[in-house]
Order: structure tokens, then sequence, then C-alpha cells
């Protein structure tokens, strides 16, 4: 809370997007939203809904990220209160919310079936409802698992600026396709790398 930097006032209008994801899910199905089993109970709090949201974070965390590295955000979506705290301008929640539906709406494998994952924490809270009751004999919230792969990885970038043109010709990689990605990976900016190129940067010495 009171964030002071870009990246901090992102995640906590984030959260709250997913906070009030979690809390319509576990109202649909019928649970007290201030009755949770980690967070604290309090007044005005619903530690439940806390509880709840904590396995899809992951789903603001990488999105802010995302945002930032491609420069989706600038000085001017921001602007500073007389207590130091940042806050987003219109049309910088506008943009976030605009990636965070992307986000919720991409898709999971789930039981055999894809399911977007604003769909999955509905079937999430209807499970654990299940479970509360007794109607289910298992509960698990490490499924389906997050997709956090990145083409430009450090470990890949490590591994373009430190090849030479003759190793890349050995892999069959033209000299002008590397000095695209060895220009790329210099830079702070995510890039994505086609599966073809990926292959031939992965093979073994």
């Amino acid at each position: 809370m009171n964030a002071s930097d870009p990246f901090n006032a992102l995640l906590n209008y984030g959260y709250a997007i997913l906070e009030s994801q979690c809390r319509k899910a576990l109202n649909s199905v019928g649970l007290e939203p201030t009755v949770g089993f980690l967070h604290e109970a309090r007044q005005t709090k619903y530690p439940l809904v806390y509880d709840f949201q904590e396995p899809y974070r992951w789903l603001v965390y990488t999105t802010v990220i995302s945002c930032l590295e491609s420069g989706h955000f600038g000085k001017r979506d921001f602007y500073r209160m007389d207590n130091y705290v940042l806050r987003l301008k219109p049309e910088a929640v506008r943009k976030l919310i605009d990636a965070l539906r992307m986000k919720f709406n991409s898709s999971a494998r789930y039981n055999g079936r894809f399911y977007t994952w604003d769909t999955l924490i509905r079937l999430k809270a209807q499970e654990l409802a299940n479970y509360i009751i007794c109607r289910r004999t298992d509960l698990n919230f490490s499924e389906p698992e997050p997709v956090l792969h990145r083409t430009d990885s450090e470990a890949i970038r490590s591994r373009i600026l430190s090849m030479t043109t003759t190793e890349a010709k050995v892999r069959g990689m033209r000299k002008n396709t590397l000095w695209h990605l060895q220009h790329r990976a210099c830079r702070s900016k995510p890039f994505r790398i086609s599966g073809k190129v990926m292959v031939k940067i992965s093979q073994a010495n």
C-alpha cells in the first residue's frame, strides 16, 4: 500500500481487481468472505478473499512486469500526491484493465479441458465450497500450473551473446539472424524468438 514507484502502484491496482474477481467467485458459491484460514480476521477485512487470491497473484505480477518491460506505461501515466504516494491516471487505469483482461482471458488446461483463468477462479471457488461441506475429499490449488515460460530469459540472452558466427553457421543460422538476436539481447526490452531459431540456439555443443 501507499506505493511510491510505478511498479508497486500498478501492483496495488491490479491486486484490487484480482480481489474483486475472487470475492465475486466466493460470493457466487455462498462462502462467507470474512471467515478465512490464513489471513487475520478483522473488522472490514475479508480474509477468505485474501486466502483465495494467493494462488492467482501471479496473473497480476506477470502482467505488470510485461507492461513495464514493453514500455506500455510511462511517467505521464502517474501522478504523485502531497504525501508522495503515486497514483494512476485514468488512462493508465484503462490500459492496465485491458492488459489484465487479456491475461484473465488466457487459457489453461484443467481436467482434460481448456478454461480461461477467470473461469478457473470460479471453478476453484466451487471446489472449495464442496470441500468445506464434504462433497469432495480433496482440494488442490496447485493445478492448473501457471505457464511462465519466456523465450528471452537471462540464460537465453547469455547464450545468444556468447555465440560466434562460426557456431551460428554450424547450427544453420544466418549471420544477419545472429546479429539481430544479439542486438536485441543487449537491450533490456523483451523480445520473441521463433520456435525454429530457439531449437537451433538450444542445440547441444
